[in-house]
């Protein structure tokens, strides 16, 4: 079984690793992240959300991972975050599922490491 805090750790360092050769880059990524998850019409919570929601739609593990954590910290509750899988799947079909069930796993490893 994957772990989700490894695949969150191994992203972040190498993205550490990538800030260090191109640093204007990150940088302006990590502005824009900024920008677009404050709290404005949407709160940061249903931002999050979305982008969970996303990172399910493009398979994507590391995404996965990153806002798994994310939507816990912005305070989304596991029904929460059921809710927005089933949309997920909704928009993604079949493939959606498979990632629906890791983006559970994810956010439920989270919620253990909390305790």
């Amino acid at each position: 079984m994957k772990s989700y805090a490894e695949i969150s750790d191994e992203y972040h360092s190498g993205y550490a690793d990538l800030g260090a050769v191109i640093p204007g880059t990150t940088s302006a990524f990590g502005k824009l992240v900024s920008v677009a998850t404050a709290d404005g019409e949407l709160s940061l919570k249903t931002k999050e959300l979305i982008a969970f929601a996303i990172a399910i739609a493009v398979r994507c593990d590391g995404c996965l991972a990153h806002h798994a954590q994310a939507v816990l910290k912005a305070g989304a509750t596991r029904n929460e975050v059921a809710e927005m899988i089933g949309v997920a799947i909704l928009m993604g079909g079949g493939p959606s599922t498979v990632y629906g069930v890791e983006a559970l796993r994810a956010y439920d490893e989270f919620v253990r490491s909390e305790v």
